[in-house]
C-alpha cells in the first residue's frame, strides 16, 4: 500500500510540476508577471531565469529525497506569500546535473538565494518555514 501511495504521489508531483513548467514566463523581461507558484528550472533555462528577476530562491531537489518532500509545502506557501517580491525556482538535480554541478550542490535539499543573478545565501538541509522565510526577508 505504501508503494502505491508513493507512486501516486510521484505521479501527482510530476503532473503538477509539468503544469507549472508550462505556465512559466517565456523570458520576456518587460513582462510584469507575478508568480505565486514555483517555476520549474532546467539546465537550459536556469541562467536566464536567475538573471531575469532581481531576487530568486532556488530549491535544488530530487524526487527520491524525503527531506525535499518535507519542505515542498513550505516552498509552495512561500511562493504564494512572497509573490511579487521573490521568484522561486525548483531544479531537479537528477534531471539537471549540469546546473547542480556548476553551483556545487552535493546535498539536497539546498536552497540558494540569488540577487541580480548572483548567489548571496545558501541553506543546506530541511529547515522549518520560519527559518527559510527569515533568510528571504534578510535578502529583500
Amino acid at each position: 500500500m505504501i508503494d502505491e501511495e508513493d507512486e501516486e504521489l510521484k505521479r501527482l508531483m510530476k503532473k503538477k510540476l509539468m503544469e507549472l513548467y508550462s505556465k512559466r514566463n517565456t523570458g520576456d523581461k518587460s513582462s510584469k508577471t507575478v508568480y505565486s507558484r514555483p517555476i520549474i528550472a532546467t539546465d537550459h533555462n536556469f541562467e536566464e531565469l536567475i538573471k531575469s528577476y532581481p531576487l530568486v530562491l532556488v530549491d535544488f531537489w530530487a524526487e527520491w529525497c524525503l527531506p525535499c518532500r518535507v519542505i515542498a509545502p513550505a516552498i509552495e506557501e512561500l511562493a504564494e506569500e512572497y509573490a511579487g517580491k521573490i521568484v522561486i525556482l525548483k531544479l531537479n538535480v537528477d534531471e539537471n546535473p549540469v546546473t547542480a554541478s556548476r553551483y556545487g550542490i552535493t546535498s539536497i535539499p539546498t536552497l540558494m538565494i540569488f540577487k541580480n543573478g548572483r548567489p548571496v545565501d545558501v541553506i543546506v538541509g530541511a529547515y522549518p518555514k520560519k527559518v527559510i522565510e527569515s533568510r528571504i526577508r534578510a535578502n529583500l
